[in-house]
């Protein structure tokens, strides 16, 4: 697999992961949107049909990474040479920020009707810009209790469960692995962890699907946007690396 096959599938996998995933989002969250209010489960489903789509377009050309913490996984297992690594990664965090930029464009009229609607604004210089922004939640996650230690162990187990999941799935199957299948096996596994799991921290459970759509938030031109909170920035990123370091160790003791 060439780096020019790494940059294009990876790109390409993450900006359309961010897309529909930060498009659910943005759906139950912003007024006059047709799914407002939508609730947990749209937005777990929502994900998982994302992580299916871009892993079949992405998984013949690059092996459908589309996640730093998949990537560590696979080279710490050694199924990822360590030298395409830095590849993955950049072409991951540039593929979540075009997404973030495109969901933005999908939803344009609904963040200018969210952002400057005066019952969510507040009177002219009454609003906080120094915590989060009322729209943060669409981009990137936070935690439901700020507590760094607890909200990095959340991460790391559920990314040791996702990335378990991805190493372990051709062990039942002839041949070299799921093929196909195994984009919708990791699909159902992300909607699981959502449902499972999310609850403390929201699962970021990808570094470039937190740091990337941050950046993007801190440098649009949004209306009463609030912070980016990057205090809490380092946590969806370290927690799955973590995690994903593990759960390619775990596979080598257990799995081979």
């Amino acid at each position: 697999m060439s780096t020019s096959d790494i940059f294009i599938g990876e790109t390409i996998g993450t900006a359309v992961l961010i897309l529909l995933g930060g498009g659910v989002c943005a759906a139950v969250t912003l007024k006059r949107s047709k799914a407002l209010n939508a609730g947990w489960l749209a937005i777990t489903f929502g994900w998982g049909f994302a992580v299916l789509t871009a892993a079949y377009l992405a998984g013949g050309v690059s092996g459908a990474h589309l996640n730093p913490a998949v990537t560590l996984g696979l080279a710490v297992q050694g199924g990822t040479a360590w030298g395409d690594v830095p590849a993955y990664l950049a072409s991951q965090l540039l593929g979540a920020m075009l997404g973030t930029v495109l969901m933005w464009l999908t939803y344009y009229g609904q963040f200018r009707a969210h952002l400057t609607d005066s019952d969510l604004v507040g009177e002219p210089g009454t609003q906080d810009t120094k915590g989060p922004g009322p729209v943060l939640g669409i981009f990137s996650t936070a935690p439901e209790i700020r507590n760094a230690v607890q909200n990095v162990t959340t991460e790391v187990i559920a990314t040791v469960v996702l990335v378990l999941a991805i190493l372990t799935q051709g062990l039942n199957a002839d041949g070299d692995g799921l093929g196909v299948l195994g984009a919708l096996i990791t699909s159902l596994v992300v909607v699981g962890i959502g449902l499972s799991l999310g609850g403390p921290t929201g699962y970021a459970i990808n570094p470039v699907r937190d740091l990337g759509p941050r950046i993007v938030h801190a440098l649009l031109p949004l209306p009463n946007k609030g912070g980016s909170d990057w205090s809490y920035a380092w946590v969806p990123v370290v927690g799955p690396l973590i995690g994903g370091a593990v759960a390619g160790g775990i596979y080598n003791i257990a799995f081979t």
